[in-house]
């Protein structure tokens, strides 16, 4: 058993490194930290990324770490997602289409004691990668000046939780994690005069934490009918991590360097939600969040009278961020075993949520999202004569439409192929 857990600890280890590779094309992903990733598992990422609520043995679910101590004595899951996203950009008449493919996360729980459950996993945080240029045409002295934006890294999470069942319907848990990743942007001018080639390069590399506490409440209301509320509570903090801005003159290759100090921060995150499940065939859920970026301040480049640049924090540049949820899990009937249809998984769900950030001193572009998808139960495929891996296969598929007015309009579409396996690590085998 020892020997098991440690190759899921090592699969999950290697998996970092892979997670930290994900990209998006977005050039929304150039304010704040980035774009925010997708943080829900297979079973829920069809329904929307519902989690509050969701608890059962037989899946992991890091959205509430209270579920953890759901899981089955002996059973040992570990839960992996690839996402390939195709998204078309439109600003007036003119219409790009980009390509991105990423191992996405990489989860897996097990019982310590009776009543005690424990995850650990890597899940990505945000995602930071965009190149695009503009052209302005300043006059017949200056001819045009050309200004070319790249970016690219992201935040990515390393973490270990625990679930514990207090009493009968009250469940607590805790999540620590390892938040760590590199960000870099830089904008760079070119002219048709002979207005010198400037540079400005920003950068910065976060090492910190990030803690977050969930609670459930179970109730039956029925012997069919079962709710289950919710919440969570994420810490928020300085990240510790400097920002670091570079003004390069490209003819004579002259730089000024400006710093800020411990420039970053996490917002105090709060979530609550609920599911309803009925006789084991239907569930419903639905989660609404809050995350209070608009109290953080942000670093930026400021003009001074004198004509200097200043790099400082600065106030109302990001704004707190709601985003609800919902979805829904149907399957006819699991134990059939001639219908293979009845025992798969129906998945629906929908989404809203509002920026974070504001671009000049606009609101950023909101997010409109719907999903569907499939879960697949697979046949059993033996392992050792110890035991065998119950997997489930999980297919998702979500559009979401980010826009706002008189600003870039995305597209995407999403597809997560995710694969669940539950193995009975820890029964005891009877030999005659």
């Amino acid at each position: 058993m020892n020997k098991k857990i440690l190759c899921g600890l090592l699969a999950t280890a290697l998996s970092a490194n892979v997670c930290a590779q994900s990209v998006t094309s977005s050039p929304y992903s150039q304010y704040g930290l980035g774009v925010l990733s997708e943080r829900s598992q297979g079973f829920s990422r069809a329904m929307n990324g519902v989690g509050q609520g969701l608890r059962m043995g037989t899946i992991v679910n890091t959205l509430n770490p209270a579920s953890y101590s759901a899981i089955d004595s002996l059973t040992m899951i570990f839960d992996m997602g690839v996402t390939l996203q195709l998204t078309n950009f439109k600003e007036g008449n003119t219409r790009v289409n980009a390509r991105n493919a990423n191992f996405d996360y990489a989860v897996g729980s097990f019982r310590l004691f009776p009543g005690v459950g424990m995850a650990f996993g890597v899940l990505p945080y945000t995602n930071v990668g965009y190149n695009y240029s503009t052209t302005t045409y300043k006059d017949a002295d200056n001819g045009t000046i050309t200004e070319t934006h790249k970016g690219e890294g992201g935040l990515h999470e390393v973490f270990l939780g625990a679930g514990w069942q207090v009493l009968r319907p009250l469940s607590i848990g805790v999540n620590v994690g390892y938040l760590w990743g590199t960000i870099d942007r830089t904008v760079a001018s070119s002219a048709t005069s002979s207005i010198n080639a400037v540079k400005r390069a920003y950068s910065t590399t976060v090492s910190s934490y990030r803690l977050e506490g969930g609670l459930q409440w179970q109730q039956m209301l029925s012997k069919t009918d079962r709710l289950t509320l919710g919440a969570t509570v994420g810490i928020g903090h300085k990240l510790g991590a400097d920002a670091e801005c570079l003004d390069i003159n490209v003819s004579n290759s002259d730089t000024t360097r400006l710093e800020v100090a411990d420039a970053y921060q996490l917002p105090m995150t709060y979530s609550v939600g609920a599911s309803w499940s009925h006789a084991g065939k239907l569930l419903v859920g639905a989660d609404v969040s809050l995350q209070q970026w608009g109290s953080l301040d942000y670093p930026a480049i400021s003009e001074r009278t004198a004509g200097g640049k200043r790099y400082a924090l600065q106030d109302g540049l990001l704004k707190d961020r709601y985003k609800v949820s919902a979805g829904l899990d149907y399957v006819p009937n699991i134990a059939d075993r001639r219908n293979f249809l009845k025992r798969v998984h129906y998945r629906l769900g929908a989404g809203y949520a509002t920026p974070y950030y504001y671009i000049n001193g606009k609101e950023g572009p909101r997010e409109l999202s719907v999903s569907a998808g499939f879960g697949i139960p697979l046949q059993r495929v033996a392992w050792n004569a110890r035991g065998s891996m119950r997997p489930m296969l999980n297919l998702s598929a979500q559009w979401v439409n980010t826009s706002a007015k008189d600003m870039i309009t995305e597209n995407s579409f999403r597809i997560n192929v995710g694969i669940t396996f539950n193995e009975r690590w820890f029964a005891k085998w009877k030999v005659d």
